[in-house]
């Protein structure tokens, strides 16, 4: 599998042989589906919080005594049964965050990799350079490569003047190879990455 590099211009520069071994054969939706759901958890705040009896306002007394007075007996207004009681095992702070192997996320991130690869939505360039430092440069420069709606721009080691560039560019996201996952991939819909990006991760994937 070859893909075309190209420059900031989009002028084709060069070639990168892909190994079909590893982004060929089935692409693994259940992996990417897993590394989602897990990314998304772990993204919760988890705060939410209801008052049990312990916390709910009111008085602990004892509204009447325990017998002879033919009504149901009672140990405090703040009682579940009654109304603006405590609530009975109501959902309280915690985190919804777990782990997954790490076969599973280089499953994933792998899979999710090949399926954009597959549906030609992945463009290889040279390098990726702030050149002027502006904004509007880097803008153009994704125009011209076809980048529209959210894109996913990845590089061994982003460049901080060009990191800089891209913080105000709407549905623009700058990942390092090293934090990239399968969320970041299947949540855009152009892939933008420099040569030794992609071959980093052919190795690491392999």
């Amino acid at each position: 599998m070859k893909l075309d590099i190209v420059n900031s211009k989009n002028e084709k520069v060069g070639a990168l042989e892909l190994n079909d071994d590893v982004f060929g054969g089935r692409v693994k939706t259940d992996l990417i589906w897993e590394s989602v759901v897990q990314q998304n958890a772990a993204a919760r705040r988890g705060t939410h919080a209801t008052k049990n009896r312990a916390l709910v306002s009111g008085s602990g007394k004892k509204p009447w005594r325990q017998k002879g007075t033919g009504r149901a007996r009672v140990g405090e207004i703040r009682n579940p049964l009654w109304r603006k009681g405590g609530t009975v095992f109501g959902p309280q702070p915690r985190s919804y965050e777990y782990d997954l192997p790490k076969k599973v996320k280089r499953g994933a991130l792998l899979a999710a990799l090949a399926q954009k690869i597959n549906d030609g939505a992945v463009v290889v360039v040279d390098r990726l350079d702030a050149g002027e430092g502006k904004t509007k440069g880097t803008a153009e420069m994704l125009r011209r490569l076809g980048a529209s709606g959210k894109t996913l721009l990845i590089d061994v080691k982003p460049d901080d003047a060009f990191a800089l560039t891209t913080r105000n560019l709407a549905g623009v996201t700058l990942v390092p190879t090293g934090r990239l996952t399968a969320r970041d991939i299947v949540a855009t819909s152009r892939v933008i990455a420099t040569r030794e990006a992609l071959e980093r991760l052919q190795e690491r994937l392999a």
